[in-house]
């Protein structure tokens, strides 16, 4: 019987284990070549460039270092989305770690539990990862010439509560009967190859998104629904009605449906509520697990601390401990 990916030993190349057995020191050597691997690990100056620099850190301190080019100091993590961090570095990458082995996500409450920090220190730290892996998806382009994509959207948040009594019941479908907080996480996902998320007030609102996201001469997949019809004027589409088939003549979005399906799984398992103003960052995560799922977790490791250590401070979290911003 033939084993899942996940399953097999090419998938594991990095265990809890080897990271709470490495000293501070090896911690260390790893963000150090992560972040500045032009140079093998020696450390440029972020304020100027300057490749000459020299440890200066206090006894038993953090690492630091001091350029003699500018005469400033800087860490590893200055500039990053970990700058001014608290945790020690072994924990971050603990962190990044138990973060890629869940294969449909991780909760901030579990990841808690398991560093043994604030439940705040968590929610923020899964926050910024969710940051870097979005920047991997900027500017990306979906298809081309002769290559086959398909879109599909799913709509997220907005739950209205019954009422107790039947007879007061509304239906919960009917527009007039929603609070406006409901919106819809569209993905156009090439087969066998890259996705790319956003989030829109309806399916309609996709069309400027979808035409900067998805080259000319791709071959793209859709359902019935009306709000795709405008993409006919700019691709070649093929329909698929899910009330009659799941695929019927070439024509289906089952890799989209995937993508939909982690995202479900990772709100009714892990987070409970992934609507709102975050619901963009949870969208982003959901894409990059599902490019990256043939990816041992050692690759995805490294993948994730390198954009990370690439990433300006985070836009979203920088000053969030210190109430600059309000979550």
């Amino acid at each position: 019987m033939p084993f899942h990916f996940l399953q097999s030993k090419a998938a594991r190349t990095l265990s809890l284990a080897q990271v709470f057995r490495m000293t501070d020191q090896e911690a260390e050597t790893a963000f150090r070549s992560v972040r500045w691997p032009e140079t093998q690990g020696e450390p440029v100056c972020v304020h100027c460039g300057g490749v000459d620099a020299y440890d200066c850190r206090r006894p038993n301190g953090a690492p630091r270092f001091r350029c003699r080019a500018c005469g400033k100091d800087f860490s590893i993590t200055s500039g990053t989305l970990f700058a001014s961090h608290k945790l020690p570095l072994r924990g971050y990458l603990a962190a990044i770690a138990v973060f890629c082995n869940e294969v449909k996500g991780k909760s901030a409450l579990a990841l808690s539990r398991d560093l043994g920090i604030a439940h705040k220190s968590a929610w923020v730290l899964l926050h910024k990862l969710r940051e870097a892996m979005a920047a991997e998806l900027k500017g990306r382009v979906i298809g081309g010439e002769g290559k086959v994509a398909e879109v599909d959207g799913g709509y997220f948040g907005g739950y209205i509560k019954p009422a107790n009594i039947r007879e007061n019941r509304r239906d919960r479908r009917r527009f007039r009967n929603q609070n406006g907080k409901r919106k819809v996480v569209v993905v156009v996902r090439e087969r066998g190859g890259n996705s790319v998320p956003a989030v829109f007030k309806s399916e309609a609102k996709a069309m400027a998104f979808l035409r900067a996201h998805v080259a000319k001469g791709t071959i793209l997949n859709a359902d019935e629904a009306g709000s795709w019809e405008e993409l006919h004027k700019r691709y070649e589409v093929r329909r698929i009605n899910h009330e009659e088939a799941y695929s019927l003549d070439g024509a289906c979005t089952n890799w989209a449906e995937e993508f939909f399906s982690r995202m479900r799984r990772a709100e009714i398992g892990h987070h409970h509520h992934i609507a709102g103003a975050y619901l963009l960052r949870y969208a982003q995560e959901a894409s990059w697990r599902e490019d990256n799922r043939r990816s041992s977790n050692g690759e995805q490791v490294d993948r994730l601390a390198g954009l990370a250590m690439k990433q300006k401070p985070s836009v979203d979290f920088s000053g969030y401990w210190q109430r600059h911003i309000q979550g």
